[in-house]
Protein backbone atom coordinates (compact mmCIF):
# COMPACT_ATOMS: atom_id res chain seq x y z
CA UNK A 1 0.00 0.00 0.00
CA UNK A 2 1.47 3.33 -1.06
CA UNK A 3 2.79 5.74 2.09
CA UNK A 4 2.71 9.08 2.33
CA UNK A 5 5.73 11.25 2.36
CA UNK A 6 7.32 12.91 5.84
CA UNK A 7 9.82 14.58 4.41
CA UNK A 8 10.99 17.12 1.85
CA UNK A 9 14.04 17.16 -0.57
CA UNK A 10 14.40 20.62 -2.34
CA UNK A 11 17.18 20.56 -5.10
CA UNK A 12 18.70 23.25 -5.51
CA UNK A 13 22.09 23.22 -8.36
CA UNK A 14 22.52 19.40 -6.93
CA UNK A 15 20.62 17.78 -10.04
CA UNK A 16 22.06 13.97 -9.19
CA UNK A 17 20.71 11.02 -6.65
CA UNK A 18 24.45 9.72 -6.08
CA UNK A 19 26.68 11.76 -3.89
CA UNK A 20 23.84 13.78 -2.93
CA UNK A 21 24.25 14.32 0.82
CA UNK A 22 20.66 15.79 2.03
CA UNK A 23 18.78 13.43 -0.61
CA UNK A 24 20.53 10.13 0.84
CA UNK A 25 20.11 11.64 4.46
CA UNK A 26 16.57 12.26 3.60
CA UNK A 27 15.78 9.04 2.36
CA UNK A 28 16.76 6.86 5.85
CA UNK A 29 13.99 8.71 7.56
CA UNK A 30 11.11 7.38 5.66
CA UNK A 31 9.64 8.21 2.62
CA UNK A 32 10.35 11.46 0.65
CA UNK A 33 8.59 14.00 -1.91
CA UNK A 34 11.22 16.09 -4.01
CA UNK A 35 11.30 19.48 -5.11
CA UNK A 36 12.60 21.76 -7.67
CA UNK A 37 11.83 25.42 -7.93
CA UNK A 38 11.78 27.19 -11.32
CA UNK A 39 13.21 30.65 -11.18
CA UNK A 40 13.25 31.95 -14.36
CA UNK A 41 12.89 35.91 -13.90
CA UNK A 42 15.95 34.84 -11.18
CA UNK A 43 18.08 32.82 -14.00
CA UNK A 44 17.81 35.71 -15.83
CA UNK A 45 18.86 38.46 -13.26
CA UNK A 46 21.71 36.05 -12.30
CA UNK A 47 22.67 36.61 -16.04
CA UNK A 48 22.45 32.80 -16.78
CA UNK A 49 23.16 31.69 -20.38
CA UNK A 50 20.60 30.09 -22.66
CA UNK A 51 22.97 27.28 -22.67
CA UNK A 52 22.85 26.68 -19.51
CA UNK A 53 19.29 27.51 -19.06
CA UNK A 54 18.82 24.48 -21.33
CA UNK A 55 20.87 21.73 -19.90
CA UNK A 56 19.55 22.75 -16.33
CA UNK A 57 16.24 22.38 -17.18
CA UNK A 58 16.83 18.90 -19.38
CA UNK A 59 19.08 17.85 -16.04
CA UNK A 60 15.52 18.83 -14.10
CA UNK A 61 13.85 16.05 -16.41
CA UNK A 62 16.47 13.67 -16.03
CA UNK A 63 16.71 13.79 -12.40
CA UNK A 64 13.02 13.17 -12.52
CA UNK A 65 13.80 9.79 -13.97
CA UNK A 66 16.39 8.70 -11.82
CA UNK A 67 14.11 9.58 -8.61
CA UNK A 68 11.53 7.74 -9.86
CA UNK A 69 13.56 4.94 -10.05
CA UNK A 70 13.60 5.35 -6.27
CA UNK A 71 10.04 5.71 -6.24
CA UNK A 72 10.45 9.56 -5.21
CA UNK A 73 7.61 11.81 -6.72
CA UNK A 74 9.38 15.33 -8.12
CA UNK A 75 6.98 18.26 -8.64
CA UNK A 76 8.46 21.49 -10.16
CA UNK A 77 7.12 24.82 -8.88
CA UNK A 78 7.11 27.89 -10.89
CA UNK A 79 8.38 30.46 -8.42
CA UNK A 80 10.00 33.46 -10.75
CA UNK A 81 12.16 34.57 -7.82
CA UNK A 82 13.98 33.51 -5.51
CA UNK A 83 11.25 35.74 -2.87
CA UNK A 84 8.46 33.06 -3.94
CA UNK A 85 10.12 30.32 -2.39
CA UNK A 86 9.58 30.27 1.27
CA UNK A 87 5.52 30.73 0.59
CA UNK A 88 5.53 27.91 -2.21
CA UNK A 89 7.44 25.29 0.22
CA UNK A 90 5.35 26.43 2.87
CA UNK A 91 1.93 25.93 0.77
CA UNK A 92 3.58 22.63 0.02
CA UNK A 93 4.57 21.55 3.48
CA UNK A 94 1.09 22.06 4.78
CA UNK A 95 -0.88 20.02 2.13
CA UNK A 96 1.17 17.06 2.13
CA UNK A 97 1.83 17.22 6.19
CA UNK A 98 5.91 16.89 5.20
CA UNK A 99 7.90 17.11 9.00
CA UNK A 100 11.37 17.28 7.57
CA UNK A 101 12.89 19.61 4.77
CA UNK A 102 16.22 18.38 3.31
CA UNK A 103 18.81 20.63 1.40
CA UNK A 104 22.02 21.30 0.07
CA UNK A 105 23.83 24.54 0.78
CA UNK A 106 24.92 26.89 -1.75
CA UNK A 107 27.55 30.00 -1.04
CA UNK A 108 26.43 33.17 -2.90
CA UNK A 109 24.99 35.74 -0.99
CA UNK A 110 21.56 35.58 -2.28
CA UNK A 111 21.65 31.38 -2.18
CA UNK A 112 22.50 32.16 1.28
CA UNK A 113 19.86 34.35 2.13
CA UNK A 114 16.97 32.65 0.91
CA UNK A 115 18.34 29.30 3.06
CA UNK A 116 17.63 31.08 5.57
CA UNK A 117 14.53 32.42 5.22
CA UNK A 118 13.35 29.09 4.03
CA UNK A 119 14.66 27.36 7.23
CA UNK A 120 13.13 30.31 9.62
CA UNK A 121 9.57 29.77 7.69
CA UNK A 122 10.07 26.16 7.89
CA UNK A 123 10.70 25.89 11.73
CA UNK A 124 7.24 28.69 12.30
CA UNK A 125 5.57 26.00 11.07
CA UNK A 126 7.00 23.16 13.44
CA UNK A 127 9.45 21.74 10.49
CA UNK A 128 12.42 20.26 11.00
CA UNK A 129 15.24 20.88 8.50
CA UNK A 130 18.33 19.31 7.81
CA UNK A 131 21.21 21.20 5.68
CA UNK A 132 24.20 19.83 3.96
CA UNK A 133 27.22 20.58 2.30
CA UNK A 134 26.77 19.56 -1.34
CA UNK A 135 28.96 21.61 -3.71
CA UNK A 136 32.11 21.85 -1.97
CA UNK A 137 35.05 18.85 -0.57
CA UNK A 138 35.49 20.66 2.66
CA UNK A 139 33.00 23.09 4.23
CA UNK A 140 33.40 26.36 4.12
CA UNK A 141 35.86 27.32 6.88
CA UNK A 142 36.59 24.36 7.85
CA UNK A 143 40.01 25.18 6.73
CA UNK A 144 41.61 28.60 8.58
CA UNK A 145 45.18 29.77 9.44
CA UNK A 146 47.24 29.55 12.76
CA UNK A 147 45.27 32.98 13.63
CA UNK A 148 41.29 31.59 12.99
CA UNK A 149 41.34 33.27 9.52
CA UNK A 150 40.37 32.46 6.22
CA UNK A 151 43.54 31.60 3.59
CA UNK A 152 43.56 33.93 1.30
CA UNK A 153 46.60 32.54 -0.81
CA UNK A 154 45.78 29.61 -2.81
CA UNK A 155 48.77 27.14 -2.29
CA UNK A 156 48.61 27.54 1.26
CA UNK A 157 45.00 26.60 1.27
CA UNK A 158 45.84 23.83 -1.11
CA UNK A 159 48.63 22.60 1.82
CA UNK A 160 46.19 22.81 4.44
CA UNK A 161 43.91 20.58 3.00
CA UNK A 162 46.18 18.27 1.88
CA UNK A 163 47.47 18.09 5.60
CA UNK A 164 43.88 17.73 7.10
CA UNK A 165 42.27 15.88 4.31
CA UNK A 166 41.46 12.81 6.47
CA UNK A 167 39.45 14.67 8.67
CA UNK A 168 37.56 17.18 6.96
CA UNK A 169 36.82 16.38 3.73
CA UNK A 170 33.45 15.60 3.07
CA UNK A 171 31.95 11.87 3.22
CA UNK A 172 30.64 10.57 -0.15
CA UNK A 173 27.38 9.11 -0.42
CA UNK A 174 26.23 6.43 -2.50
CA UNK A 175 23.05 6.26 -4.77
CA UNK A 176 20.20 5.19 -1.82
CA UNK A 177 18.09 2.30 -3.03
CA UNK A 178 14.60 2.53 -3.53
CA UNK A 179 11.98 3.46 -1.31
CA UNK A 180 8.14 2.17 -0.62
CA UNK A 181 6.29 3.56 -3.36
CA UNK A 182 4.40 6.94 -2.12
CA UNK A 183 0.93 7.94 -2.80
CA UNK A 184 1.93 10.76 -5.30
CA UNK A 185 3.11 11.20 -8.68
CA UNK A 186 5.58 13.38 -10.53
CA UNK A 187 4.59 16.43 -12.18
CA UNK A 188 6.90 18.60 -14.07
CA UNK A 189 4.63 20.67 -16.42
CA UNK A 190 6.08 23.85 -14.91
CA UNK A 191 8.81 23.34 -17.05
CA UNK A 192 7.17 23.60 -20.24
CA UNK A 193 6.46 26.54 -19.45
CA UNK A 194 9.74 28.00 -19.35
CA UNK A 195 11.90 29.97 -22.45
CA UNK A 196 14.31 27.16 -23.61
CA UNK A 197 16.32 27.14 -26.70
CA UNK A 198 17.18 23.25 -26.73
CA UNK A 199 18.91 23.46 -29.46
CA UNK A 200 22.23 23.68 -27.08
CA UNK A 201 21.60 20.12 -25.55
CA UNK A 202 22.99 19.09 -28.89
CA UNK A 203 26.15 20.33 -27.88
CA UNK A 204 25.59 19.95 -23.97
CA UNK A 205 23.21 17.02 -23.73
CA UNK A 206 21.82 16.55 -20.18
CA UNK A 207 22.04 13.39 -17.79
CA UNK A 208 23.63 12.19 -14.71
CA UNK A 209 24.80 9.04 -15.45
CA UNK A 210 26.44 10.78 -19.14
CA UNK A 211 28.19 13.04 -16.73
CA UNK A 212 29.93 9.57 -14.92
CA UNK A 213 30.72 8.27 -18.32
CA UNK A 214 32.42 11.73 -19.58
CA UNK A 215 34.81 11.40 -15.66
CA UNK A 216 35.48 7.69 -16.20
CA UNK A 217 36.39 8.21 -20.18
CA UNK A 218 38.70 11.48 -18.97
CA UNK A 219 40.09 9.54 -16.04
CA UNK A 220 41.42 6.71 -18.19
CA UNK A 221 42.04 7.97 -21.07
CA UNK A 222 43.85 11.61 -20.32
CA UNK A 223 44.21 12.77 -16.97
CA UNK A 224 47.52 11.50 -16.74
CA UNK A 225 48.61 13.66 -19.62
CA UNK A 226 47.02 16.58 -17.99
CA UNK A 227 50.08 18.67 -17.17
CA UNK A 228 51.21 18.73 -20.15
CA UNK A 229 48.41 18.76 -22.51
CA UNK A 230 45.65 20.97 -20.69
CA UNK A 231 47.07 24.39 -22.61
CA UNK A 232 46.90 23.92 -25.76
CA UNK A 233 43.08 24.38 -26.82
CA UNK A 234 43.63 23.00 -30.18
CA UNK A 235 43.67 19.45 -28.87
CA UNK A 236 40.58 18.00 -26.62
CA UNK A 237 42.39 17.55 -23.30
CA UNK A 238 40.32 18.61 -20.36
CA UNK A 239 37.61 16.50 -18.97
CA UNK A 240 34.78 19.33 -20.26
CA UNK A 241 32.79 18.35 -16.93
CA UNK A 242 32.50 21.93 -15.57
CA UNK A 243 28.87 22.39 -17.16
CA UNK A 244 27.64 19.07 -15.49
CA UNK A 245 29.18 20.59 -12.13
CA UNK A 246 27.51 23.66 -12.59
CA UNK A 247 24.39 22.13 -12.55
CA UNK A 248 25.06 19.79 -9.95
CA UNK A 249 25.00 16.38 -12.12
CA UNK A 250 28.17 15.72 -10.95
CA UNK A 251 29.74 17.16 -7.97
CA UNK A 252 33.75 17.46 -7.05
CA UNK A 253 33.70 14.86 -4.69
CA UNK A 254 32.59 12.40 -7.50
CA UNK A 255 35.48 13.68 -9.11
CA UNK A 256 37.97 13.40 -6.35
CA UNK A 257 37.45 9.82 -5.99
CA UNK A 258 37.47 9.20 -9.77
CA UNK A 259 41.25 10.71 -9.38
CA UNK A 260 42.16 9.18 -6.75
CA UNK A 261 41.16 6.13 -7.92
CA UNK A 262 43.62 6.31 -10.53
CA UNK A 263 46.34 7.63 -8.77
CA UNK A 264 46.56 5.07 -6.19
CA UNK A 265 44.72 7.23 -3.36
CA UNK A 266 47.22 9.80 -3.20
CA UNK A 267 46.09 13.54 -3.28
CA UNK A 268 49.16 15.17 -3.43
CA UNK A 269 51.64 12.86 -5.00
CA UNK A 270 51.96 10.21 -7.78
CA UNK A 271 51.00 10.78 -11.29
CA UNK A 272 51.31 14.57 -11.81
CA UNK A 273 48.98 14.85 -14.44
CA UNK A 274 46.31 13.52 -12.05
CA UNK A 275 47.74 16.06 -8.92
CA UNK A 276 47.30 19.12 -11.65
CA UNK A 277 43.46 18.10 -12.13
CA UNK A 278 42.98 17.56 -8.21
CA UNK A 279 44.81 21.09 -8.01
CA UNK A 280 41.83 22.51 -10.00
CA UNK A 281 38.88 20.97 -8.07
CA UNK A 282 40.64 22.51 -5.06
CA UNK A 283 40.48 25.77 -6.79
CA UNK A 284 36.68 25.74 -6.89
CA UNK A 285 36.66 25.02 -3.00
CA UNK A 286 39.03 28.45 -2.36
CA UNK A 287 36.76 30.34 -4.23
CA UNK A 288 33.17 28.71 -3.15
CA UNK A 289 35.71 29.40 1.02
CA UNK A 290 35.72 32.95 0.09
CA UNK A 291 32.35 33.52 -1.31
CA UNK A 292 31.33 32.90 2.28
CA UNK A 293 34.06 34.96 3.97
CA UNK A 294 33.72 37.79 1.79
CA UNK A 295 29.99 38.03 0.39
CA UNK A 296 30.83 41.10 -1.15
CA UNK A 297 32.65 39.04 -4.23
CA UNK A 298 28.62 38.02 -5.30
CA UNK A 299 28.12 42.42 -5.59
CA UNK A 300 30.26 43.21 -8.30
CA UNK A 301 33.29 44.13 -5.60
CA UNK A 302 36.67 43.98 -6.14
CA UNK A 303 38.47 41.86 -3.31
CA UNK A 304 41.22 44.29 -3.56
CA UNK A 305 38.75 47.45 -3.09
CA UNK A 306 41.31 50.07 -4.19
CA UNK A 307 41.98 48.91 -7.27
CA UNK A 308 38.00 50.78 -7.61
CA UNK A 309 40.39 53.89 -8.32
CA UNK A 310 42.00 52.72 -11.36
CA UNK A 311 40.90 54.49 -14.00
CA UNK A 312 38.98 51.27 -15.73
CA UNK A 313 37.52 52.16 -18.80
CA UNK A 314 33.55 51.85 -20.16
CA UNK A 315 33.98 51.74 -23.78
CA UNK A 316 30.90 50.38 -25.32
CA UNK A 317 32.14 50.25 -28.64
CA UNK A 318 35.83 48.32 -28.01
CA UNK A 319 33.46 46.06 -25.10
CA UNK A 320 31.76 44.92 -28.30
CA UNK A 321 34.71 44.23 -30.55
CA UNK A 322 36.05 42.40 -27.60
CA UNK A 323 32.67 40.56 -27.02
CA UNK A 324 32.24 39.88 -31.15
CA UNK A 325 36.16 38.30 -31.43
CA UNK A 326 37.11 41.36 -33.34
CA UNK A 327 40.07 42.35 -31.87
CA UNK A 328 42.52 41.85 -34.46
CA UNK A 329 44.50 39.48 -32.30
CA UNK A 330 43.95 36.11 -34.05
CA UNK A 331 44.32 34.38 -30.68
CA UNK A 332 41.53 36.28 -28.82
CA UNK A 333 39.46 36.62 -31.22
CA UNK A 334 39.71 32.61 -32.17
CA UNK A 335 38.57 32.41 -28.26
CA UNK A 336 35.69 34.57 -27.81
CA UNK A 337 34.04 33.30 -31.29
CA UNK A 338 34.36 29.62 -29.35
CA UNK A 339 32.38 31.24 -26.53
CA UNK A 340 30.01 32.51 -28.48
CA UNK A 341 29.20 29.40 -31.02
CA UNK A 342 29.52 26.82 -28.25
CA UNK A 343 29.22 28.50 -25.21
CA UNK A 344 32.62 27.01 -24.05
CA UNK A 345 35.92 28.22 -23.31
CA UNK A 346 39.23 26.57 -23.06
CA UNK A 347 40.73 27.55 -19.58
CA UNK A 348 44.33 29.10 -20.69
CA UNK A 349 42.04 31.03 -23.24
CA UNK A 350 40.04 32.35 -20.54
CA UNK A 351 42.89 34.01 -19.19
CA UNK A 352 44.33 35.34 -22.47
CA UNK A 353 40.93 37.11 -23.36
CA UNK A 354 40.27 38.67 -19.34
CA UNK A 355 44.19 39.83 -19.72
CA UNK A 356 43.27 41.15 -22.45
CA UNK A 357 40.06 43.14 -21.56
CA UNK A 358 41.58 44.32 -18.26
CA UNK A 359 44.90 44.40 -18.81
CA UNK A 360 45.14 46.01 -22.55
CA UNK A 361 42.01 47.53 -23.03
CA UNK A 362 41.83 48.50 -19.31
CA UNK A 363 38.34 47.79 -19.24
CA UNK A 364 36.18 47.33 -16.13
CA UNK A 365 36.59 43.73 -15.62
CA UNK A 366 32.90 43.50 -14.02
CA UNK A 367 32.21 44.06 -17.63
CA UNK A 368 33.93 40.70 -18.77
CA UNK A 369 32.93 38.61 -16.00
CA UNK A 370 29.18 39.07 -16.56
CA UNK A 371 29.48 38.51 -20.36
CA UNK A 372 30.72 35.64 -19.10
CA UNK A 373 27.94 34.65 -17.61
CA UNK A 374 25.59 35.56 -19.87
CA UNK A 375 27.50 32.68 -22.61
CA UNK A 376 29.29 30.27 -20.50
CA UNK A 377 27.37 26.80 -20.13
CA UNK A 378 29.39 26.26 -17.14
CA UNK A 379 28.75 29.02 -15.36
CA UNK A 380 29.73 29.42 -12.03
CA UNK A 381 29.82 32.59 -9.88
CA UNK A 382 32.69 31.50 -7.55
CA UNK A 383 34.62 30.01 -10.25
CA UNK A 384 34.13 33.07 -12.69
CA UNK A 385 34.37 35.66 -10.11
CA UNK A 386 37.69 34.44 -8.71
CA UNK A 387 39.02 33.89 -12.76
CA UNK A 388 38.21 37.60 -13.89
CA UNK A 389 39.84 38.88 -10.69
CA UNK A 390 42.34 36.90 -10.70
CA UNK A 391 43.11 38.12 -14.45
CA UNK A 392 42.37 41.71 -13.66
CA UNK A 393 44.83 41.22 -10.66
CA UNK A 394 42.24 43.34 -8.57
CA UNK A 395 41.30 39.59 -6.65
CA UNK A 396 42.54 37.37 -3.66
CA UNK A 397 45.75 35.62 -4.37
CA UNK A 398 45.31 37.12 -7.99
CA UNK A 399 48.39 37.26 -10.42
CA UNK A 400 50.77 40.26 -10.34
CA UNK A 401 49.64 43.29 -11.80
CA UNK A 402 52.94 43.24 -13.83
CA UNK A 403 52.37 39.69 -15.24
CA UNK A 404 50.60 40.65 -18.07
CA UNK A 405 50.09 38.12 -20.99
CA UNK A 406 50.76 38.39 -24.71
CA UNK A 407 48.58 37.26 -27.19
CA UNK A 408 50.85 36.75 -29.65
CA UNK A 409 53.41 34.56 -27.66
CA UNK A 410 50.92 32.71 -25.58
CA UNK A 411 49.13 31.74 -29.42
CA UNK A 412 52.82 31.01 -30.82
CA UNK A 413 53.10 28.75 -27.60
CA UNK A 414 49.94 27.19 -27.06
CA UNK A 415 48.61 26.86 -30.86
CA UNK A 416 52.26 26.41 -32.42
CA UNK A 417 50.14 25.56 -35.93
CA UNK A 418 47.23 28.15 -35.71
CA UNK A 419 44.94 25.12 -36.03
CA UNK A 420 42.34 26.99 -32.76
CA UNK A 421 42.97 29.88 -35.18
CA UNK A 422 41.77 28.70 -38.34
CA UNK A 423 38.85 27.08 -36.50
CA UNK A 424 37.41 29.87 -35.83
CA UNK A 425 38.65 33.01 -37.17
CA UNK A 426 37.98 31.31 -40.94
CA UNK A 427 38.81 35.22 -42.70
CA UNK A 428 43.03 34.16 -41.97
CA UNK A 429 42.49 30.35 -42.10
CA UNK A 430 44.78 29.68 -45.13
CA UNK A 431 47.54 31.75 -43.47
CA UNK A 432 50.91 29.62 -42.31
CA UNK A 433 51.90 28.92 -39.01
CA UNK A 434 54.05 32.01 -39.05
CA UNK A 435 51.58 34.60 -40.29
CA UNK A 436 48.43 33.37 -38.38
CA UNK A 437 49.29 34.28 -34.68
CA UNK A 438 49.66 38.27 -36.02
CA UNK A 439 48.95 38.75 -39.49
CA UNK A 440 50.67 41.95 -40.95
CA UNK A 441 48.46 45.44 -41.59
CA UNK A 442 48.18 44.81 -45.39
CA UNK A 443 47.35 40.92 -45.49
CA UNK A 444 45.06 41.41 -42.52
CA UNK A 445 43.03 43.75 -44.61
CA UNK A 446 43.01 42.07 -47.93
CA UNK A 447 41.52 39.05 -46.54
CA UNK A 448 38.92 41.25 -44.36
CA UNK A 449 40.28 40.53 -40.89
CA UNK A 450 40.46 43.58 -38.70
CA UNK A 451 43.57 45.82 -37.62
CA UNK A 452 45.14 45.26 -33.85
CA UNK A 453 42.93 47.33 -31.70
CA UNK A 454 45.49 48.45 -29.42
CA UNK A 455 49.00 48.13 -29.11
CA UNK A 456 50.71 45.30 -26.96
CA UNK A 457 54.06 46.66 -25.69
CA UNK A 458 52.01 50.42 -25.34
CA UNK A 459 49.10 48.95 -23.57
CA UNK A 460 50.88 46.98 -21.35
CA UNK A 461 53.43 49.92 -20.19
CA UNK A 462 49.89 52.22 -19.17
CA UNK A 463 48.38 49.20 -17.20
CA UNK A 464 51.86 49.04 -15.19
CA UNK A 465 52.05 52.75 -14.85
CA UNK A 466 48.50 52.93 -13.56
CA UNK A 467 48.44 50.06 -11.03
CA UNK A 468 52.30 51.00 -9.99
CA UNK A 469 50.63 54.88 -9.09
CA UNK A 470 47.94 52.96 -7.34
CA UNK A 471 50.44 51.43 -5.17
CA UNK A 472 52.52 54.28 -4.59
CA UNK A 473 49.56 56.31 -3.25
CA UNK A 474 49.05 53.71 -0.83
CA UNK A 475 52.24 53.66 0.80
CA UNK A 476 51.88 57.67 1.18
Amino acid sequence: MPSKPQSLMWFRADLRVADNPALHLAMQNGPVLAVFCATEKQWQQHDISPAKKALLVAQVRDLADSLAQLNVPLLVLDCPLFADIPDALAALVKQHDIQQLYYNHEYEVNEMGLSRQVTKRMKSLGVAVRSEHDQVLTVPGSIRTGSGEFYKVFTAFKKALYKAAPDILRPYYAAPDAQQKVDMNSDLQALDNLDVDNSWLERWPAGEQLAQQQLQRFVHEAIRDYKQTRDFPAQDNTSRLSAYQAVGALSTMQCLRAALAENNGELDSGNEGIVTWINELIWRDFYRHLLVAYPDLCKHKAFKSDTDRLPWKHDEDKFQRWCEGNTGYPIVDAAMRQMNQTGWMHNRLRMIVAMFLTKHLFIDWRWGERYFMQKLVDGDLASNNGGWQWSASTGCDAVPYFRIFNPVTQSERFDPKGDFIRNYVPEIAKFDAKKIHMPSADLAKRFGYPAPMVDHASAVAQTKAWFKELNASQQE
